[in-house]
């Protein structure tokens, strides 16, 4: 009978996304308990090896996370847990050569690390997943990353994206969930797709429909929870993937590849 948190995880059973080869050992570093689930996250280790390549092995790993210098800030908090999991949104800080990430879905659904500038790197996007009363008549709201804001401005509800500060933990800015601003699919078979947000379609009992058009014209529907606002208008927020969320068919990625061929 299993007693406590799993341990373990097999390579071959590791998600998709983290994008591990088949034939490189029988185990993957299993994500630690945190603010992401696990199929949902990219444990720091293979930030490290696999993304980044400044580690050849868990040794290494340990060696850069453990030092004295802080080497290693997620959404501006030292992090020494080389399991921790990074998810959507997070940003990621390596002082002692200034470069900052924030982990984003390509148009495969696979995490990217996307370079950011130093401004950009001082807050978050977080999509409100709750809102409720607590004790003592308190009102608050829950994010996606597992954050309780208490006293939310009364304005913010649920599925809207707030712009969280990381150096004060404060709420900067909202944008709501309505036609016409811009989002990323984050989950279902459009994940990483980025676009227009033009009608929601209710479904008592069952789930809403959201339908997308993207920068191509393409339209496409999603379930509403895998929906991620990310600005106000056709203006994001964020620095986009560099594919900017589009996706392509193969005739499409031909095209444009023979376009850059011939501008060489």
């Amino acid at each position: 009978m299993a007693r406590g948190p799993k341990k373990h995880l097999k390579r071959i059973a590791a998600p998709k996304s983290w994008m591990l080869s088949k034939v490189g050992g029988v185990y993957a570093t299993r994500s630690s308990q945190g603010p992401h689930k696990l199929r949902e996250s990219l444990p720091l280790s293979i930030v490290l090896r696999k993304r980044l390549t400044y580690a050849l092995n868990g040794r290494e790993v340990t060696m850069i996370v453990m030092d004295k210098e802080n080497q290693i800030k997620i959404d501006g908090k030292v992090r020494r847990d080389t399991r921790f999991p990074c998810g959507l949104m997070d940003v990621i800080n390596i002082e002692k050569t200034g470069e900052r990430y924030r982990i984003l879905y390509d148009t495969k659904g696979r995490f990217i690390l996307r370079n950011i500038k130093k401004e950009e790197a001082n807050f978050k996007l977080c999509k409100i997943v709750k809102k409720q009363v607590g004790p003592n008549k308190i009102p608050y709201i829950v994010t996606h990353d597992a954050r309780t804001i208490r006293f939310p401005h009364p304005d913010i509800h649920v599925n809207d994206t707030v712009k969280l500060d990381l150096n004060t933990h404060k709420i900067v800015d909202w944008c709501h969930f309505e036609n016409g601003n811009i989002c990323q699919i984050v989950g279902g078979n459009n994940i990483g797709r980025v676009g227009i947000i033009t009608h929601r379609e209710r479904h008592l009992g069952g789930f809403d429909i959201v339908h997308v058009k993207d920068a191509n014209g393409k339209d496409f529907a999603t379930r509403i929870g895998n929906i991620f606002v990310l600005g106000k208008g056709k203006k994001s927020w964020i620095t986009l993937p560099q594919d900017q969320g589009l996706w392509l068919t193969n005739l499409e990625k031909f095209k444009q590849h023979e376009v850059g061929t011939k501008a060489e």
